[in-house]
């Protein structure tokens, strides 16, 4: 097995330096293994991704030092593949349409249950209103936000579900009580016609993907992974899930934390030696 990584940043802003330690990290790992380092361009939010964003990305990894195979997947590209596996969870009864706005999903979490979370990795827990609502025969509709039907999913996978980390928290990780901890998450948004855990899955297994590598913030966002690559037929890669770059307050950086991007760094006259030495990542392999 070639160990195979990629780095999928999203061309909606500058990248800062909790991206370049990703991406840097990534590709150090791939090197010391070595495997290959893939960059792939998660760009689905159509409303929000620019030409712009997407060029500078490419300018300031290079910067970086990170060299990876072209042609370079966007998503934008393959939206084929994402409504193919739409279609095939609707055809096993999967997938609901949902009809409920953000407001709609708020005021529903006003009144959680007792010992039950409120929130999960997409935030507030869905609590299932449009479950029974649209009847789940016929042609996939389209444009409508689809959810997982979450208790559904996981009563047709036999046997114990869980993944392998070699970051945090390393070892074998078990998969439990998903539909109270993620409720039916969104597969399908109505502006998209995706969603980024559906596509990130299937990219994965696309470039096969052996080892994901990224930060810890989506470490929760795993189990809803691995349960679809269960229910697709697709491969679980090995996760590396590593620590947040945070500003002086702690606060983890966000994309509108342009005092911290890359190119900011650049052009103040920082190497990618200082930015390397500053992220506490080793000199380069190359």
């Amino acid at each position: 097995m070639t160990f195979t990584t990629r780095f999928a940043p999203s061309p909606t802003g500058p990248l800062h330096l909790g991206h370049a330690y990703s991406a840097m990290l990534a590709f150090d790992l791939a090197q010391r293994a070595g495997g290959t380092f893939l960059l792939r361009i998660e760009d689905i939010d159509q409303s929000r991704a620019r030409p712009q964003w997407e060029a500078q990305i490419f300018d300031d990894l290079a910067w970086l030092g990170l060299n990876w195979p072209e042609p370079v997947l966007r998503q934008s590209d393959n939206m084929k593949a994402y409504a193919q596996s739409l279609d095939n969870l609707w055809e096993n009864n999967l997938l609901y349409q949902c009809d409920c706005t953000r407001r709609d999903i708020e005021e529903a979490a006003n009144a959680p249950q007792e010992g039950v979370p409120s929130h999960g990795p997409d935030g507030l827990i869905y609590p299932g209103t449009c479950r029974a609502k649209h009847p789940r025969t016929g042609p996939r509709p389209k444009n409508v936000a689809l959810r997982l039907d979450m208790a559904t999913a996981l009563a047709t996978i036999s046997g114990a579900l869980s993944y392998t980390e070699t970051g945090m928290d390393a070892g074998e990780i078990a998969i439990m009580d998903m539909p109270t901890t993620t409720g039916d998450i969104v597969l399908a948004r109505r502006d998209m016609g995706t969603s980024y855990h559906l596509s990130v899955v299937i990219d994965d297994a696309a470039q096969d993907i052996t080892h994901v590598i990224r930060g810890a913030d989506l470490a929760e966002a795993t189990q809803i992974h691995v349960i679809l690559q269960h229910l697709l037929c697709l491969p679980t890669p090995i996760y590396h899930h590593h620590r947040l770059i945070r500003d002086d307050a702690g606060k983890r950086l966000a994309k509108r934390d342009d005092a911290r991007a890359i190119a900011k760094y650049r052009a103040e006259g920082a190497t990618p030696a200082d930015i390397r030495q500053m992220l506490g990542l080793s000199p380069s392999l190359i």
